[in-house]
């Protein structure tokens, strides 16, 4: 029981150490788990590990083949939550490049680093291929938190983290697609045997996947399963599948669940945002106790057995070679400069469903007996830890040494999609502005999709804006919601991180009528809250510009806005076509000279006859 105990509470503490420190997680559980696994055998005054994940006749959590039966259950779940994130628009829209790294940089990895693992080692090709199979995934859970705090060029930071999400499944496919071709091989791996038996692999997975998926769905969307009960039941039914595929088709379980989310995923499901959360919030507690149980696992044997010069030359072949040449041939014709092609082949660590399968895998085979297969676990835990360590470690100090790291971050972000925020978010984005909106109404999102305009649907109180690493190049906070309450609690949550060069909010009805306490952060002018500035978008949905000859032009263009109830200041455009934000503090803006406009959303100003 303290054992079991000591797992989970390790686990969450190791959690909140990487959240505080900006670390993947995986580093601080997998050290623990070596420090009270085989560590902890050089120290103890029996020789013993402090936690002993398999019984030994006096000690240990499971019992004979018990600790391989709960981490193919936990596997199951992380690569169904996994499935569930892919989907065919996301693999249609991300561009080339990130379509290319999946497939062509995956080969590269794939073949590179079997004929690596072959020659340098001297393991035979099955035991060669599986290892470059487990490393082809990188994984969200350890690029995002690497990234979370390096500003980069939109397009760097997007295309390393949908490479992670989409190579996440699509990688645990290939690893269990080839051990299954080695389980069924037996040592003839190319007989027509073989080849029925991988058949059959194939065709029990897909087809209890895609069958129960569709089953599930119908069941939710038809409200056959109470509310609930609808996670829990979801979880079951994820369980059956892996056990009932692996009844009929020995070493298909994973297969199926994986398919299961990947189609769940692309079927409409109402209800996928719930299920997302609580499997996410499953896989943490999983993943929390199954890193230290599978670290805890390794043995002082098993770390000697890597412990070479042939390691570390592994090691560097992969990172410094293979890494790199895939991320060279699939981004050949890209816009991308040398230097951003250069940090993405740098920043590549490994993640929890390597190390997961891995372990997983390197037990089934050892049991068989099959020649290499204790080499497995040992490299790919190497291989991860090292990856996680060394990226964890040098990605910002070489995000600046080659100039892909942004020194000013200019994008804009709007909270709030109403129609006068979408239209000056289309502004925005006409004048060369990064501008993203967010709001959880998500017929709001969809018109601002519509617009092709960059829309997220979250709840500000949650903490997904915060794990976003597509706003690292925010540097401006505009909250225009009609709740002000929603708008200061923006500001005050939000200004360190995505307002570093400016938080704004619009004015509340009480400050309207209070110009003596107009806020620092007032957007627009002290007169200009929700209600008007969304009639003002309802009556002259158009943004406007004028020139301005001088300092007291401005001003009195400015005056007017404030008796005008249908014109709304909004930027000021220099000549160089830089924009400055108006704030309620209007009058602070000196030294206006003649090329710099007004732009202001409304009913034109006399005169003035350039809409936008």
């Amino acid at each position: 029981m303290l054992e079991l105990a000591g797992i989970i509470i390790l686990g969450i503490i190791a959690q909140w150490v990487a959240w505080r420190l900006k670390l993947p997680a995986i580093l601080p559980l997998i050290l623990i788990g070596l420090l009270v696994g085989p560590i902890a055998t050089l120290f103890t005054e029996n020789g013993e590990k402090l936690i002993q994940p398999i019984w030994n006749g006096e000690n240990g959590l499971f019992p004979g083949d018990g600790l391989y039966y709960f981490v193919s259950l936990a596997i199951s779940i992380i690569l169904f939550e996994g499935g569930l994130t892919l989907k065919r628009s996301e693999i249609s829209n991300v561009g080339p490049v990130i379509t290319k790294l999946i497939t062509v940089g995956s080969l590269v990895t794939f073949f590179g680093a079997g004929l690596a693992a072959h020659f340098i080692f001297d393991l035979n090709w099955q035991i060669s291929f599986l290892f470059s199979a487990l490393i082809i995934v990188t994984g969200p859970t350890v690029i995002t938190p690497i990234l979370r705090n390096i500003p980069l060029k939109k397009d760097v930071s997007a295309i390393l983290k949908w490479e992670g999400i989409l190579i996440d499944p699509i990688g645990a496919l290939v690893a269990v697609l080839v051990f299954e071709f080695i389980s069924v091989g037996q040592g003839q791996a190319y007989t027509k045997m073989a080849l029925i038996e991988f058949g059959k692999i194939l065709l029990f997975g897909s087809t209890f996947g895609f069958t129960f998926a569709h089953a599930l769905t119908f069941s939710i969307k038809k409200n056959l399963i109470p509310h609930y009960l609808l996670n829990v039941a979801s979880l079951s039914v994820v369980l059956l599948v892996f056990v009932m595929s692996d009844i009929f088709a020995h070493e298909s379980g994973l297969l199926a669940v994986v398919v299961m989310g990947m189609v769940m995923g692309n079927l409409n499901l109402p209800n996928i945002k719930e299920l997302l959360y609580f499997k996410e919030s499953l896989s943490v507690l999983l993943i929390s106790i199954l890193f230290i149980l599978l670290a805890a696992n390794i043995n002082i044997s098993d770390m000697e057995l890597i412990n070479n010069w042939n390691t570390a030359i592994l090691f560097l072949v992969v990172v410094f070679l293979i890494r790199p040449l895939g991320v060279f041939l699939s981004t050949r014709g890209s816009g991308l400069q040398l230097n951003e092609k250069v940090f993405i082949g740098w920043v590549g660590p490994r993640g929890i469903v390597a190390a997961g399968i891995a372990s997983l895998f390197g037990s089934k085979l050892m049991a068989k007996g099959e020649v290499g297969a204790e080499f497995i676990t040992p490299l790919v835990f190497m291989i991860v830890l090292g990856t996680v360590l060394l990226n964890a470690t040098t990605a910002r100090p070489i995000a600046k040494w080659i100039g892909v790291f942004l020194k000013r971050s200019e994008g804009i972000l709007i909270i709030g999609a109403s129609k006068a925020s979408r239209l000056i978010g289309q502004y925005l984005k006409q004048n060369d502005r990064h501008v993203v909106l967010i709001d959880n109404n998500q017929s709001n999102i969809d018109k601002c999709m519509k617009m092709g305009l960059e829309g997220i649907t979250a709840n500000i109180y949650s903490d997904t804006l915060t794990d976003n690493i597509e706003l690292n190049d925010v540097g401006y906070l505009m909250a225009l919601t009609g709740n002000s309450e929603i708008n200061k609690y923006a500001i005050n949550k939000f200004s360190k991180q995505f307002g570093e060069n400016g938080s704004f909010r619009l004015v509340n009805s009480d400050e309207v009528y209070d110009s003596q306490n107009n806020p620092k952060e007032g957007l627009f002018s002290h007169t200009d809250d929700f209600i008007k500035l969304t009639e003002v978008a309802r009556k002259y949905p158009a943004i406007h510009e004028i020139t301005l000859e001088d300092q007291g032009h401005y001003e009195s263009l400015i005056e007017i806005t404030k008796v005008d109830d249908l014109i709304i200041p909004l930027f000021l455009k220099g000549p160089d076509g830089e924009l400055t934000i108006i704030s309620s503090f209007s009058e602070e803006i000196k030294n206006i000279t003649q090329g710099y406009k007004l732009v202001y959303m409304g009913k034109m100003f006399e005169g003035n006859k350039k809409e936008i």
